[in-house]
């Protein structure tokens, strides 16, 4: 094991000693909530803003844990091939719910043997053993005792990147139908929620889904899309491909070009695109107060001109380049946004950083599908459970 593994564990021993001699009142034995699984997946769109409309897929609370995560995952896949079963092969479905997959309503702890290792006698996850065997993996920039915003950010975003890439790899199995590890345009379908929508929904009457969108996400421009391709077109926010950034552009101009003529004035900038950057840079600061609509021109007028390199009064697709990020957050604006979560709910200090103490202490910030078997979660106040 681990050297340093084992030093946290030694710390974390003292720490729970240290903590039960100061609930000398709490006689009952300590237990700890089973894991209760949620799925991630959904059939069809939630009502999104335009800005979020590339988080379709990742809208949900990406799991801290990658034991659980994996857990998840499994899960997930049982329900997601059972409804392509459903839906692409109708005669293989079967009417016995109670033995559908996904239906049970535990994990299945056997299956996975490094879970083993973190049950109690009563089969219960033990958060507790996770978190100190977590907290080096997470401390490592520098390795100094304390969990940074920076250091947790970096966490969850490697989580939430296995998270989407393992949904791209399973959209590939669907529409690569010659099984040759590429996706032609003429292979794709698209979500059934777009082909059953009219031209007046979002993503069926822009480009989204189209074979410019298609194109631009084809880095290499051979006509087919690897599972990086893949993963950019499904994902663009994402994407390090200047094509699909500029074609992000290109249709944040289209939908707010409410006149044709090909460019966003700044009437057209006003009443949207600066809302959207305004709330991505005020993001967590509840000091920010609301203004009123003539308040907010100056401020308006002032970034328009900064991004209208060319002082021609309107906005182009590249001059929107700057701010594509902030029009479509990627998947590292979510991670931070969860890290900024975990330091404000669990920093006890409020130093801005979590020790090993203060992360063992606030185990429901880090395990938020955890619950005891009734699904009663009301005593999260009451931490004695998970220690």
């Amino acid at each position: 094991m681990n050297t340093s593994i084992i030093i946290y564990i030694l710390i974390a021993i003292f720490l729970l000693l240290l903590i039960s001699q100061n609930n000398p009142t709490n006689t009952k034995p300590h237990r700890h909530r089973r894991l209760k699984l949620r799925s991630n997946f959904t059939f069809s769109p939630p009502s999104l803003d335009s800005h979020q409309k590339t988080k379709i897929a990742t809208q949900n609370h990406v799991p801290f844990d990658p034991l659980v995560a994996e857990i998840e995952r499994r899960r997930e896949d049982k329900h997601w091939e059972q409804h392509y079963i459903d839906t692409h092969h109708p005669e293989l479905s079967h009417d016995d719910q109670d033995h559908a997959p996904g239906a049970e309503s535990q994990p299945e702890w056997e299956e996975f043997v490094d879970a083993e290792d973190y049950l109690n006698d009563e089969e219960k996850f033990n958060v507790t053993s996770r978190l100190v065997v977590l907290f080096p993996k997470i401390d490592v920039t520098p390795v100094d005792g304390f969990l940074s915003e920076g250091e947790l950010t970096q966490w969850n975003m490697e989580q939430s990147q296995k998270e989407v890439l393992h949904r791209t790899e399973r959209e590939m199995e669907v529409h690569d139908k010659d099984r040759d590890g590429f996706i032609s345009f003429q292979e794709y379908d698209p979500p059934s929620w777009v082909k059953n929508s009219d031209n007046n929904s979002f993503g069926y009457d822009m480009g989204w889904w189209k074979e410019e969108h298609f194109n631009a996400s084809d880095a290499d421009g051979d006509g087919l899309l690897n599972v990086t391709e893949f993963n950019d077109f499904l994902h663009p926010a994402d994407t390090k491909n200047p094509k699909l950034l500029q074609w992000l552009c290109q249709e944040e101009i289209r939908e707010r070009d409410t006149d044709k003529d090909g460019k966003v004035s700044f009437k057209e900038f006003f009443r949207g695109l600066f809302d959207l950057v305004r709330n991505y840079d005020e993001e967590g600061d509840h000091s920010v107060s609301h203004h009123s609509e003539d308040s907010e021109e100056t401020p308006a007028r002032k970034m328009f001109a900064q991004l209208d390199k060319d002082g021609d009064g309107f906005l182009s697709d590249v001059e929107l380049m700057p701010i594509i990020e902030k029009l479509h957050p990627s998947e590292r604006y979510y991670a931070k946004q969860q890290a900024d979560y975990i330091i404000q709910q669990a920093d006890s200090d409020k130093d801005g950083r979590l020790t090993l103490t203060e992360v063992i202490e606030n185990p429901y910030v880090f395990y938020s599908a955890v619950f005891n078997e009734d699904g009663n979660n009301e005593d999260y106040a009451h931490h004695d459970e998970f220690r």
